[in-house]
Order: structure tokens, then C-alpha cells, then sequence
């Protein structure tokens, strides 16, 4: 990952949440630019860091925000929502049958095949590549002989929060750095 002290394409604004914390690692939570200045002006975000860039209306100018806190804090004890993304996020966008890493050779994969009642739900669906997927087929893991690390289980918030922080993004802004951990060496 690398750290840059020019603004980042687009000018995105990182977003915390009222505690100082990114309300996601992964996705990060940023806006566009413009959300975050028309959050300003509706007053539910503090600007806690801006860029050198400004922007100008005909009777105001203002920095770009790089770094804004909302007001309200935003509770993150809400269930995650079972999605594609967030079931290769809770397995490390990884198979759990081979280890192989990749989202684009990612797939679900029912651990009891709906064929034999299995539910589409955060306790019958894991990451599995393709060729791990066809090798199973519709049969049970130890049928197949491939037995998973772990069974699958529902993630809360913090659990995929957590994982997130695996997968930092490729450019960051050196004014983000105070509010965002991941365990890597940063390029500076």
C-alpha cells in the first residue's frame, strides 16, 4: 500500500464515524467530494482534515474535506447483511477447500447441497473456487472428501470489520493515516 501526500484522484473523503473510527475497512468508508461538502453544509459532519484543493461558489470558497466525522455516532451492532461479498470477506476472499486466493475465481458453495435441504444462509455458504465447487458437486464435504477448516457461521460487525483490516486499498491519503490501522508496512 502505498501513502501519498498529494490529494487522491477524485478527491474522496474518508467518513468516521462520531468516535473517530471508519464506519468500514471494507469497503473504507469515503464519499465523492461533493457529499461530503453538502454534509457539511447540512451540518451532520465535522471536517476533521482537508485537502490543499479548494472549491468556490460564486460567494463562498471552501478546502476539500479529506477527513470528516458525522455528528451522530452510527451503530455498528447491526446483523451484516448476508451477501456474496460479505460470506468471501468472513472466508478471506479465499477458498476454504484449497486456500487459493482471488475474487474473480470465487464462487458459494452449499456445505449441505440444496438438494439435500441445504439452506442459503451464513451457516451453509463458504467461498470456494470453481474447480473446488465442481469437485464437490452436490455432495456433503466429507462425501466429497474435501472437510472444511471450520464450519461456517454467521459473522457480526466487528468479526468482518476485523477481516477487513486484511485488505487495505492500494492508495491512501497520509491524512487518513491517524484514524485507519491495518497490520502492514505502509510505503511512504
Amino acid at each position: 500500500m502505498q501513502v501519498l501526500d498529494r490529494a487522491l484522484q477524485g478527491w474522496p473523503c474518508l467518513v468516521l464515524n462520531a468516535d473517530y473510527q471508519p464506519l468500514s475497512y471494507w469497503p473504507l468508508s469515503t464519499w465523492p467530494w461533493q457529499e461530503a461538502i453538502k454534509n457539511v453544509f447540512l451540518e451532520r459532519v465535522a471536517v476533521v482534515s482537508h485537502y490543499d484543493e479548494v472549491v468556490h461558489s460564486p460567494s463562498f470558497e471552501m478546502h476539500v474535506p479529506s477527513v470528516v466525522a458525522l455528528r451522530d455516532y452510527v451503530h455498528q451492532e447491526r446483523t451484516p447483511a448476508f451477501t456474496r461479498y460479505n460470506v468471501w470477506l468472513r472466508d478471506g476472499f479465499k477458498c476454504v477447500y484449497c486456500g487459493k486466493h482471488g475474487v474473480e475465481q470465487l464462487t458459494f458453495d452449499h456445505v449441505i447441497p440444496r438438494r439435500a435441504g441445504g439452506k442459503t444462509s451464513w451457516e451453509n455458504i463458504v467461498a470456494a473456487c470453481g474447480p473446488c465447487n465442481l469437485k464437490k458437486g452436490g455432495r456433503t464435504p466429507r462425501e466429497a472428501g474435501m472437510p472444511l477448516p471450520r464450519p461456517p457461521q454467521r459473522p457480526n460487525m466487528h468479526e468482518l470489520q476485523s477481516q477487513g483490516r486484511r485488505f487495505p486499498p492500494k492508495f491512501l491519503h497520509e491524512s487518513w493515516l491517524d484514524y485507519l490501522y491495518w497490520d502492514i508496512e505502509l510505503e511512504r
